[in-house]
């Protein structure tokens, strides 16, 4: 060991083990708390919309799982397809979905006058799609293609009657 290194380890050992602070740091600590609060309760209410969309992939997940490990668990309509049972399944989440998005948003009136009129081709769009569907029900494409309408649909309902202008 040189004589460098004995005069640095001699200042190190002269260091006091603990540092104190200067000023009382329990305020900003009391701040730092309500603050981080403030902004949970925010991001909580902007969280609501976006939970929306998570129930519903999480939903489709369970019946895609489901369908896949129990299908005697649902009741397929026509036999010969027992594939189809996963689109029945979605179209039945997705219209307990609409329903429970309508009902929430009952009493805030709508943005724009012809939803109706996009919610009915977004309609037709779907019919088509699981008409397609009960010829081919294991058609990937065509299941993306009817769950991308499904979001579209809630998407339009949410935009119209709590578009992301009026949350500001």
């Amino acid at each position: 060991m040189n004589d460098f290194d004995k005069q640095l380890h001699a200042k190190i050992d002269d260091l006091p083990t603990e540092k104190q602070p200067q000023r009382d740091l329990w305020k900003g600590i009391e701040l730092g708390l309500t603050s981080e609060a403030i902004v949970e309760e925010k991001a909580v209410s902007t969280r609501v919309s976006s939970n929306q969309w998570f129930a519903l992939a999480a939903s489709v997940c369970l019946a895609s799982v489901l369908w896949l490990t129990v299908p005697q668990f649902f009741d397929t309509h026509d036999k010969e397809s027992p594939g189809y049972a996963l689109v029945e399944s979605m179209s039945q989440q997705q219209q307990q979905q609409v329903t429970s998005l309508l009902a929430s948003y009952q009493s805030v009136p709508a943005v724009t006058d012809n939803w109706q009129a996009q919610m009915n081709e977004l309609d037709d769009a779907a019919l088509a799609i699981k008409t397609a569907l009960k010829n081919d029900p294991n058609n990937a494409a065509l299941i993306r293609m009817l769950h991308q309408v499904y979001q579209q649909q809630i998407a339009l309902i949410e935009r119209v009657h709590a578009p992301k202008w009026q949350q500001i």
